[in-house]
């Protein structure tokens, strides 16, 4: 005897005002070149993946601005709020408490609609480069502890500690969620660092950290400073396992 059909009802990943017409943010999750500024990190691979995620595995609704990716029952809204707009993650699923589950795809979509937000309001129209890190640590503390961001003040406000390998940082507080963190950079060209944190698993008895670096506005050497202190300061207490990996 067949099993009913679990019912399914829409559960919001991740939703954020962004300070910019919807048309304009529409354009930004439809246009390879614009996707590109704002979604996952620099690889040589990024290109193939947005084509692959954005245009041949999703289908859109230009009049709605909606963009449902093939596959998962995920979905890009774009909702217009006057001269801003709306932008929210939504994944049909069954119901149920989701609040103590690490589910990867979700914390994606989390850290790239924050970025996506990041773009558009302090760096619309401009270049970003990113630095990215992930592995499990060394001993038993991943990198939102080591960095003091556990204890990061509420969005909005300013932050200024050492940060990593940086003996004097300061930023703001961009956004919080239960397994993650952003918070903007002075000293990368008004850049923003979002470090994720996956909990303890059997494969992962001390759980994985993953970090993304995003600049702006920094010379060949400046970069390449900031990449030789990260990595640095990474390689002491990290691993280095691409995510998804075992």
């Amino acid at each position: 005897m067949t099993e009913p059909a679990q019912p399914m009802e829409d559960h919001v990943l991740v939703e954020v005002t962004v300070p910019a017409p919807a048309d304009a943010v529409w354009a930004a999750l439809r246009d390879p070149q614009k996707i590109h500024q704002w979604f996952g990190w620099e690889t040589e691979g990024l290109k193939d993946e947005i084509d692959f995620i954005f245009i041949t595995h999703a289908s859109a609704d230009d009049e709605k601005r909606v963009v449902t990716f093939v596959g998962v029952n995920d979905r890009y809204e774009v909702e217009a709020r006057g001269d801003a707009s709306i932008v929210r993650v939504v994944r049909s699923a069954p119901a149920g408490d989701w609040s103590d589950v690490f589910d990867g795809m979700i914390e994606g979509w989390i850290s790239f609609t924050w970025q996506l937000a990041f773009a558009f309001a302090r760096h619309h129209g401009q270049t970003r480069r990113t630095l990215f890190f992930s592995g499990p640590p060394r001993e038993d503390r991943l990198a939102r502890s080591l960095l003091g961001l556990d204890a990061a003040p509420a969005p909005g406000e300013r932050w200024s500690m050492p940060l990593g390998p940086d003996a004097d940082a300061a930023g703001e507080v961009w956004f919080l969620a239960r397994h993650q963190t952003g918070v903007t950079v002075d000293g990368w060209g008004d850049g923003l660092l979002v470090v994720v944190d996956q909990p303890p698993t059997e494969k992962r008895p001390r759980g994985t950290t993953m970090m993304t670096l995003t600049t702006y506005g920094l010379s060949e050497p400046a970069l390449a400073d900031l990449q030789a202190r990260w990595q640095g300061w990474w390689d002491a207490r990290f691993e280095t396992v691409g995510p998804g990996c075992d």
